[in-house]
């Protein structure tokens, strides 16, 4: 028998008390996945909150790097992601054994990889960041070290923009974002002139220059909830509306481009996720020589504040 989506929601907060379990789901979550998370927010968000909860058990609605990420920071938890299959191709744009190769050809370079990555590469890496905290990262590196920057390009082009700092890119990019052109930015811009354009920072470069401000998604809500303006053109994925629309009723938003549709981050529904619950599935497993090393250059990420 299938059930209605208010008998689903009751059912899956009834399994969180019984397993005694969060939900932490990502701002491209869909609607109804957001809206039962008892935790919604951006990967730093999201690494902050796994660290810090005394549930018995993570449900993570995301892709696969952020419940590989929850693991890491607690060996002791299970860890449930209820689509095994929901990943993130940046992060597969990258392997250990690649960067090996490109840190031998670069000595004395500094690591740093974008969280959206694998416990493998995070393993090899100095420190992690994500969009929130990306400069400070960066600025907490002695001014003279070089860095080698992994996976994301035009996340580390705006970081460089932004620092001035010696850095080298790894050619990885989210397909989302990256498709997102300057041109239909700009017609966008013609069909909304009184509209504030505000992107995130994987975007490429040519419509970064074009943005009035570049930010997290955590960022861009920040900013949207600041801003004096009522009307704003959003470069990132659409899941994010919700929250934008949830937090700012009184403001408008317009996509920056018609299709701005991560599929991975789509994969899980409510049917799915009391499914997981019920099953206690997928459990993500981390191997402990790898654990030990990546979680170093996550817990330098976390110290360091957006």
């Amino acid at each position: 028998m299938t059930l209605r989506a208010e008998e689903l929601a009751a059912l899956i907060k009834q399994q969180k008390r019984d397993l005694n379990a969060i939900i932490l789901a990502h701002f491209y979550q869909p609607p109804e996945i957001q809206d039962i998370a008892d935790f919604v927010g951006d990967s730093l968000q999201l690494a902050i909150q796994a660290a810090e909860t005394d549930a018995d058990v993570i449900v993570f609605c995301g892709v696969h790097f952020m419940a590989e990420s929850a693991k890491i920071l607690n060996p002791g938890k299970t860890v449930l992601l209820p689509v095994l299959q929901a990943g993130c191709p940046m992060a597969d744009m990258v392997t250990a054994e690649k960067l090996r190769e490109w840190k031998k050809e670069h000595p004395g370079y500094a690591v740093v990889t974008y969280v959206n990555s694998s416990a493998e590469v995070k393993a090899e890496s100095d420190i992690c960041c994500t969009s929130s905290n990306a400069l400070n990262v960066v600025r907490s590196l002695p001014p003279d070290q070089p860095i080698l920057f992994v996976p994301d390009r035009n996340l580390g082009s705006w970081i460089k923009n932004e620092t001035g700092r010696d850095m080298e890119m790894w050619p990885g990019y989210c397909p989302i974002h990256d498709q997102l052109t300057a041109q239909e930015v700009k017609e966008q811009m013609q069909r909304y002139p009184e509209a504030v354009v505000v992107v995130h920072p994987e975007v490429p470069p040519e419509v970064a220059e074009l943005a009035d401000a570049i930010r997290s998604t955590a960022g861009i809500l920040k900013y949207v909830q600041e801003s004096p303006a009522r009307e704003f053109i959003i470069g990132t994925e659409e899941g994010f509306f919700h929250t934008l629309q949830k937090h700012c009723p009184d403001k408008v938003f317009h996509l920056a481009r018609t299709e701005f549709l991560c599929e991975d981050m789509k994969k899980i529904n409510l049917e799915i996720l009391a499914q997981a619950l019920k099953n206690r599935e997928h459990q993500i497993e981390v191997p402990e020589d790898i654990r030990k090393r990546a979680v170093q250059s996550l817990q330098r990420m976390l110290a360091i504040a957006p």
